[in-house]
């Protein structure tokens, strides 16, 4: 098959390009650095050109949140008519679990916006909902650092692998439409103001913890829930302590 990646060339995609190509499959990273702009159009039909499956992996430069509903329902338009103009089979998105659950934040609501878009479209199509990925977790951190100190909800999440990530997905990829949802996961389900305080302190960072139910995450408060996939996710099998120790190798 033909599969092209938008965002091939990121954490994700660059990762998913070499799968689906090692498993025999024509994959195409699409991004600005290859002349692909999903945002402008710029070189997108030519690039979907033939393509039996489109994956999106586009992610707005802002998180702002006018700039990230921008983003995401201009991209996404653009990528819906050029998938529909190629007689795309098969149109994937990479979303994030909790994304229709907590409207306050301004990046979640544009991830809906992007997901409405696509199962709207009338193509055949998959949406794989993630949570939050190993390599990201000082990022979370530092979004949960005000003054010096981290302020930290007592609520669950069950971060993932890249490379668990992209396991799922090239299962997705290579398999029929679900014409639904797919909720991916971690092995282990954690909580934020024990795990990510534990991660700090063994890189040496002795940041000062403060538990808040009112800490915000991308603008939203959680519910011990929120962040947690539904029964039935496919769960990876990458723990944090094993990615971290692959990582100093």
């Amino acid at each position: 098959m033909k599969i092209v990646v938008i965002g091939g060339t990121g954490l994700i995609g660059s990762k998913l390009v070499e799968r689906l190509t090692a498993h025999g499959h024509e994959a195409v990273p699409a991004a600005p650095q290859t002349g692909v702009n999903s945002l402008t159009g710029e070189g997108l039909d030519a690039a979907v050109a033939g393509a039996d499956v489109l994956v999106d992996l586009s992610n707005s430069p802002s998180f702002a949140d006018d700039d990230v509903m921008s983003f995401f329902t201009t991209s996404t338009g653009n990528l819906v008519k050029a998938a529909s103009n190629a007689g795309v089979r098969h149109y994937v998105i990479l979303s994030i679990v909790g994304t229709d659950a907590l409207p306050d934040s301004g990046y979640l609501r544009a991830k809906v916006a992007q997901e409405t878009l696509v199962r709207d479209s009338g193509l055949p199509y998959s949406i794989v909902r993630s949570t939050q990925f190993f390599e990201f977790t000082r990022a979370i951190a530092d979004s949960f650092t005000r003054d010096g100190a981290l302020h930290l909800p007592p609520v669950h999440y069950r971060p993932i692998a890249s490379d668990d990530v992209v396991t799922a997905l090239a299962t997705v990829v290579q398999g029929a439409p679900i014409e639904g949802i797919e909720e991916i996961g971690g092995p282990d389900r954690l909580r934020f103001d024990e795990f990510l305080p534990a991660v700090l302190r063994h890189a040496g960072d002795e940041r000062p913890l403060v538990v808040d139910e009112h800490a915000r995450y991308f603008g939203t408060e959680l519910a011990d829930d929120s962040l947690v996939p539904g029964p039935g996710a496919w769960l990876g099998s990458i723990a944090y302590e094993d990615w971290a120790d692959q990582q100093l190798g």
